[in-house]
């Protein structure tokens, strides 16, 4: 322990020893209202004679960071409204602030082209976070998705599981099942490899339960194998997923908004920013969100508030801070499951949709319910050193905890039974991280650097334990059996699956002799460069390299006070990529190499340690930015290949040898477009082809669980009137395609699917500016469908929401 404080020490000590020598560019804020004093939303600003600019989000607000000292001229400008321009000086280190008020144009009637970058409500050209500095989506030779607020509004969209369907390739394989030591939030698949959600703004916050949209600005998925920048514990080797976050601004607003609609579902949420000083040197914002839902079946639901303050403090022209939290409360039944206790041949059926079940049936009572809480805590520290030089100091904390019975169901044998089972779950996990990035710009000859060095130390902590029962039904003697019921028809005994019966057979059941406990800490200190080099205007490459120390201290054991199994790895991540721009600033060809791996501990027969699992990419792709920012998309073909899995060896099935491997590739296109004024389209299709080529003879050359559809589609199709007396009137249709998906696949199984979907949905609204009206039909054609993930879990059917919202 005395090591690691010390290495924290050391890691602090530097980062301040940096503060004498920072500084940075400009930048520029402001505020754009119409001539009746309401914000004018989705105007786009300009800065003329740079890549730079930025669209006004709903509260009339707008910001252009990092901008290079000089004179220029800013323009807001949008169809239907005129178009106002300024002279701004920008310096360095300094915030110039620059209003506008934009008067209703006389030629309204004819398309005006405003500007070099025309409006794209669903689209967005950079990330502050997908390469850890601030690049244009032409310019990061990784390709990533999108989703913002404009398109979420649009779509009625009120959380991360929503909000990727619009993600060609993401595929939720499992809700969120609130419960502390187990993923974070709900389970996907990207690129044919399971994963979480544990980013915000580019550093860890956990979350268990579903994740909220209520202060989301933004969701980013970032593919391919990410862990040169990210590391291993938050990245899968499909990739990763970023939770953007709203920022406070300098003046007062905010909304207030109430939804309902079917299966009881309420939502009030509130947004309210403000300055706390005359200065505007600190600013606050809180979101919060309350939301109550019930099941379309016969029990089951869902209640959980939501609060998410953030503030920033201008200490000084070069010392600024950014704190934020997030702070979940929430109660609620399982999402329902089934897992397999049987084979393909012993149910006599392949697919979710023959399977015996009663779709409006829970199985279950509404108090076997768990209680789950997170509490996340973020600081950023921005210092300036020099012209060129920026530093951030992030430190992040989450704390997770969830308590109550957790009810999860097996298919037999028949296809006309199944067992009830419940386990209870008790604990806590928390994780701790700190990093150091700083972002620097220079030339060496004709070549011109923007170079990233970071350091990073994250810690995590689980101590979980589920507390299990023998129970004896239908013949059987297993930990967490409850009962054994039939599946349609009466049910006699439906009913008795409710908490006292189940405290009852705690009580006077025998415990589980083996009970499932996490109880273990993580230790993970990293260093780490990225430099992105302008060869010319045009080409641009990219080298990164990440060298990790892994310490895992292992399982701890309460009636010995002492951990068994711990060991340590020291692993190199390198990253490289090149961007060129036949057409600069619209077309980019972009490759990539990139890696991951997953931390591994054992030996082979002959006693040889394993080493990490490791995976790498090669991707290559167009990306678009065209037809004056009227059209914009990447299309990628991947190929990933995983070396070193641990599987059984086929001369000593007592042993385990590391030479297994697995493919995955495929082809992604994701396009956002804007062909007429307040038309809006994003749309997207992917296939992937994924194989395990040297493994257990059992999955052999067959696809794997995780890895979801093969084929994928998303589109949705948006159109707002943008003038005349309806000016505000908007229609919204769009849907999902998802291919079958193999839950089982294995030769002593046999293979059960989920089959394929095509869900439809619609939305109308009426945005006056103040005030907000919308309607939603999800599901619009009541599809019975399913995802699961070695389980099948069936889906919510139609349903309808009303929204209505005040802005002021």
């Amino acid at each position: 322990m005395n090591r690691r404080l010390l290495r924290l020490l050391v890691f602090l000590l530097t980062s301040f020893v940096t503060y004498n020598s920072y500084a940075q560019n400009g930048a520029i804020t402001g505020r754009v209202l119409t001539a009746d004093g309401k914000a004018a939303a989705y105007v786009n600003i300009t800065l003329n004679g740079s890549s730079k600019g930025a669209t006004v989000n709903s509260f009339g607000q707008y910001t252009i960071k990092n901008v290079v000292p000089g004179s220029y001229q800013l323009s807001a400008s949008y169809v239907g409204l005129a178009t106002e321009s300024r002279t701004v000086e920008v310096r360095k280190g300094e915030t110039v602030t620059v209003d506008f008020t934009l008067k209703e144009s006389s030629n309204q009637l004819n398309e005006v082209v405003v500007s070099s970058r025309r409006i794209n409500r669903f689209g967005s050209i950079k990330s502050d976070d997908a390469a850890k500095l601030s690049l244009g989506s032409l310019e990061n030779s990784q390709s990533y998705s999108t989703v913002n607020s404009a398109l979420m509004a649009d779509q009625g969209v009120y959380n991360l599981d929503d909000a990727l369907k619009n993600v060609p390739g993401a595929n939720k394989i499992w809700a969120a099942t609130d419960r502390a030591g187990f993923g974070n939030g709900a389970s996907f698949v990207i690129r044919g490899f399971q994963l979480n959600t544990y980013l915000r703004n580019g550093i860890p916050a956990n979350v268990s339960t579903t994740i909220d949209n209520a202060n989301i600005e933004s969701f980013e998925v970032i593919k391919g194998p990410s862990a040169t920048l990210f590391g291993s514990a938050v990245t899968s080797y499909g990739g990763l997923i970023n939770r953007v976050t709203k920022k406070p601004f300098d003046h007062f607003g905010g909304e207030i908004a109430y939804t309902g609609g079917s299966y009881g579902f309420n939502r009030l949420t509130a947004d309210i920013n403000t300055p706390f000083d005359s200065a505007k040197n600190v600013l606050f914002r809180v979101n919060t969100a309350l939301n109550t839902s019930k099941s379309w079946q016969d029990a089951g639901f869902h209640r959980d508030i939501f609060v998410a303050p953030s503030l920033y403090y201008k200490a000084s022209d070069r010392l600024s801070f950014n704190l934020d939290a997030e702070i979940y409360e929430s109660i609620g039944t399982t999402p329902q499951m089934f897992f397999f206790n049987t084979t393909e041949a012993g149910l006599g059926v392949s697919s979710a949709d023959k399977l015996n079940l009663d779709y409006s049936r829970s199985y279950l009572s509404n108090d076997l319910s768990m209680t789950s809480s997170n509490l996340n805590f973020s600081g950023q520290m921005n210092y300036k050193i020099s012209d060129n030089w920026t530093s951030r100091t992030n430190i992040s904390v989450s704390n997770t905890n969830s308590y109550g019975p957790m009810p999860y169901f097996y298919l037999l044998n028949g296809n006309n039974t199944i067992q009830r089972n419940v386990w209870e779950i008790n604990g806590a996990d928390q994780t701790f991280d700190v990093q150091e990035n700083i972002v620097g710009k220079f030339t060496t000859g004709p070549l011109s650097h923007r170079l990233l060095l970071g350091i990073d130390y994250y810690n995590y902590n689980v101590n979980v334990r589920y507390n299990e029962f023998m129970g004896i039904a239908g013949g059987d003697t297993a930990a967490d059996l409850f009962d054994v019921i039939n599946t349609t028809g009466k049910i006699a005994n439906y009913y008795n699956f409710n908490k006292k019966k189940v405290d009852s057979a705690y009580a006077n059941g025998t415990p589980d002799p083996n009970p499932y406990v996490l109880n273990y800490k993580q230790y993970i200190s990293s260093a780490y460069a990225s430099d992105v080099i302008n060869i010319t205007d045009n080409l641009i490459a990219n080298a990164a390299l990440r060298v990790d120390h892994f310490d895992y201290t292992g399982s701890y054991d309460p009636t010995a006070g002492t951990y068994s199994g711990g060991y340590n790895q020291t692993h190199l991540a390198p990253k490289f990529g090149l961007v060129y721009q036949p057409v600069k600033d619209r077309i980019a060809l972009f490759g990539n190499y990139q890696t991951g791996f997953t931390n591994e501990t054992g030996a082979d027969a002959k006693g040889n340690s394993f080493k990490p699992e490791q995976s790498y990419q090669w991707e290559g792709g167009v990306k678009l930015n065209a037809f004056k920012g009227r059209l914009s998309g990447t299309i990628s073909y991947y190929d990933i290949h995983v070396k070193d899995i641990i599987r059984t060896d086929p001369n000593n099935n007592l042993f385990s040898i590391q030479n297994g491997t697995e493919y995955s590739k495929g082809v992604e296109v994701d396009l956002v477009a804007n062909p007429i004024d307040g038309l809006n389209i994003t749309a997207g299709y992917a296939h992937n082809k994924a194989l395990y080529t040297n493994a257990d003879p059992s999955v052999d050359g067959l696809r794997p669980n995780a890895s979801g559809p093969a084929d994928m589609a998303n589109f949705w199709v948006s159109y707002r009137f943008v003038r005349g007396a309806v000016k505000g009137l908007g229609f919204g249709f769009g849907g999902n395609y998802a291919g079958k998906a193999f839950v089982e696949n294995a030769t002593w199984f046999g293979q059960f699917t989920v089959p394929e979907y095509t869900l439809l949905n619609a939305s109308v609204y009426y945005d006056a500016g103040k005030f907000r009206l919308s309607a939603n039909v999800n599901n619009l054609t009541n599809k019975k469908y399913w995802i699961g993930w070695y389980t099948v879990n069936p889906q919510q059917p139609l349903a309808v929401n009303g929204s209505i919202a005040f802005r002021f």
